[in-house]
């Protein structure tokens, strides 16, 4: 994938409207992606989508659809159309409910087309394991394979209905590089920068399990890379940013 490193970090929104736009316009012109979890979505719905946009960036929306397939296809058309270019749905929900989200998609871009003849189909990427799931918590939730055969399982089966790519922790990247191939879209979030990797393996402070860095996730294989608190809780969001890309570069 022949991008900048900075427009292979995708910085993480996860709070309220008011610093979300803050940040937004501290980033903006250095940062290309920001990410809308379901935080900041709920709170302001599509609307800030389209600020964000309107903004200059690209918008990864991550609310990991996950219900029947009637409502995460409604659910799909719907965010599409608001002009989200990447768009997260939960692999586990099966294939009926991946190819519903496709579906959706497919029907918000068309409607999207008409009025933005710019407008690019969004990117759809399968939610494999989440980075908090450790062995233990996939075995208290009745599965009993190692966290790397699920992922790569659920990985396969995005791929397999139409979906573009996948999320899972760096620690996966490299594994599911070389079984989607070149072509597969693969998002990383759990990034940290090193000294934080340690701290976070040392003291068990922080809610993700599978964690790396950013050189060792993009090394692996994988296409973007989220990052969040590192970037949004700095006392300056802008240079941690830049030191993020130095570190990489």
């Amino acid at each position: 994938m022949s991008l900048d490193v900075a427009e292979r970090i995708i910085v993480a929104l996860d709070c309220d409207g008011a610093l979300a736009r803050s940040l937004a316009r501290q980033l903006c012109g250095e940062a290309l992606w920001l990410k809308v979890g379901m935080t900041l979505y709920y709170a302001e719905g599509p609307r800030i989508v389209r600020e964000l946009k309107e903004l200059g960036f690209k918008v990864f929306v991550d609310l990991k659809l996950h219900d029947i397939p009637h409502q995460v296809r409604g659910a799909a058309q719907t965010i599409t159309e608001a002009g989200a270019d990447m768009i997260t749905v939960h692999s586990s929900g099966g294939a009926e409910m991946l190819r519903a989200a496709v579906d959706g998609a497919g029907y918000g871009f068309q409607k999207l087309s008409k009025r933005e003849k710019n407008a690019l189909r969004p990117v759809l990427l399968g939610i494999t394991v989440l980075t908090s799931i450790d062995q233990q918590t996939l075995h208290s939730i009745g599965i009993d394979q190692d966290t790397a055969t699920q992922v790569q399982r659920l990985a396969q089966l995005a791929m397999n209905v139409g979906l573009d790519g996948v999320v899972a922790s760096p620690l996966e990247a490299g594994s599911l590089r070389s079984s989607l191939g070149q072509s597969a879209i693969i998002v990383t979030p759990g990034i940290r920068p090193a000294i934080q990797v340690e701290s976070v393996e040392s003291k068990k402070t922080d809610d993700q399990s599978r964690i790396s860095t950013p050189r060792a996730a993009l090394s692996a294989g994988a296409s973007f890379l989220v990052i969040g608190r590192p970037i949004t809780s700095a006392e300056d969001p802008l240079s941690a940013f830049r030191d993020i890309v130095r570190s990489i570069d």
